[in-house]
């Protein structure tokens, strides 16, 4: 009889991802194992079926031969088995991240990735919207060197864990399923120090204090990430090392707010040159510029400076400057000062509303206010 095509075995399309294929036959795995399916012939028959199906598709070279060649073509590369017995390896390399990882090669020891490391760098605006290149210290984990990483004293080595065999895990029987588990007596590595290296113990690693140099872009900002690829842990087992991640936080300024590109400051200014008008300096991450101020000029009055601002690590595009006026009442008046700024405020006031435009407008609308109220 002819063999079922491949992807209608399992259940999805021609372009089906590796994620799909993979979740398909987990599916019919559990449905026709045969330690679920005792004394079942055809529900042994669909399972072989689907553990063909899954080793041609799951193997990127086997699936392009099969989509050109069909079954003939795998037919002239065959020698793997189909047969239930070989379910261990192929269940424990689908269901592997759920009951603890895929199995090693036998006798080998499993290498494992060392960890990212996250360290928290603060800056000033300054140092942020220039770059510069800063110098940290960081606590980490790092391979010994008396050992050169293995664990076992110079002139030793591991030896193959007799529990798991070397494989690092071993097989459980739940009912009828046959699960994995990392290896109780080697954690997982596959073999077991019997002659510890004294520098780390038995380890591989050793807490060490690393001085790196960081070479900040201009124009970070808080939450950005600055990624020191290898620079994390060591690996275990001669596993790589992880990475370490950067993260800035802009410590606030005493004179300005930075909103991406853009910054904002406040102008205190005198109640004569909000009236008169006149010059102020205004200071930039770039040194001063003078800010003309109008005559009349009223507190909480805004100025943009076009491309006064600062760049991004993202945009190199600069910003601008917001500049807030805040009009300034004097304090710690000499009794003649107070004289003269009540002549003043009789003057202005036999002017009306022209001198006060803001407040005879707000005048009127309480009035209109409470004459709705009353009404």
């Amino acid at each position: 009889m002819a063999k079922r095509d491949y992807y209608d075995v399992l259940s999805v399309t021609r372009d089906a991802s590796k994620d799909d294929i993979k979740k398909s036959y987990r599916r019919l795995a559990m449905k026709f194992h045969p330690d679920r399916n005792k004394n079942d012939a055809g529900a042994e028959k669909k399972f072989k079926e689907a553990k063909e199906a899954y080793e041609a598709l799951s193997d990127s070279s086997k699936r392009e031969t099969y989509d050109r060649f069909g079954h003939e073509g795998l037919n002239r590369n065959s020698g793997s088995s189909s047969g239930a017995e070989g379910f261990g390896d192929i269940f424990g390399d689908v269901f592997g991240d759920i009951f603890g990882g895929g199995r090693s090669g036998g006798g080998r020891s499993q290498v494992f990735r060392g960890a990212d490391l996250l360290h928290k760098l603060s800056l000033n605006l300054e140092e942020a919207i220039s770059g510069d290149s800063i110098t940290i210290d960081i606590p980490t984990q790092v391979s010994c060197k008396g050992c050169s990483g293995s664990g076992a004293r110079k002139g030793s080595k591991p030896s193959k864990c007799n529990t798991c065999d070397g494989v690092g895990q071993v097989r459980m029987q739940q009912g009828f399923f046959s699960i994995q588990q990392t290896c109780p007596k080697c954690q997982g590595n596959g073999t077991v120090i019997t002659d510890p290296c004294s520098d780390c113990y038995g380890k591989g690693r050793k807490s060490k204090i690393k001085t790196l140099s960081v070479k900040v872009p201009p124009g970070v900002d808080t939450g950005d990430r600055i990624r020191l690829t290898g620079e994390g842990e060591a690996g275990k087992n001669g596993g790589p090392a992880g990475d370490l991640y950067v993260e800035i936080n802009v410590n606030s300024h005493k004179i300005f707010e930075r909103d991406g590109p853009n910054i904002a400051c406040e102008v205190p200014i005198s109640i004569l040159t909000a009236s008169l008008g006149g010059e102020v300096a205004l200071p930039t991450l770039n040194g001063s510029v003078s800010l003309k101020i109008p005559t009349g000029t009223q507190s909480g009055k805004i100025f943009r400076l076009r491309g006064k601002g600062v760049s991004t690590a993202r945009e190199k595009r600069i910003g601008d400057l917001y500049a807030t006026i805040s009009v300034e009442t004097p304090v710690n008046l000499t009794k003649k000062q107070e004289k003269l700024l009540k002549e003043l405020y009789l003057s202005i006031g036999e002017g009306g509303d022209k001198h006060s435009p803001r407040a005879g407008g707000w005048l009127s609308s309480v009035k209109n206010f409470f004459d709705r109220i009353a009404s």
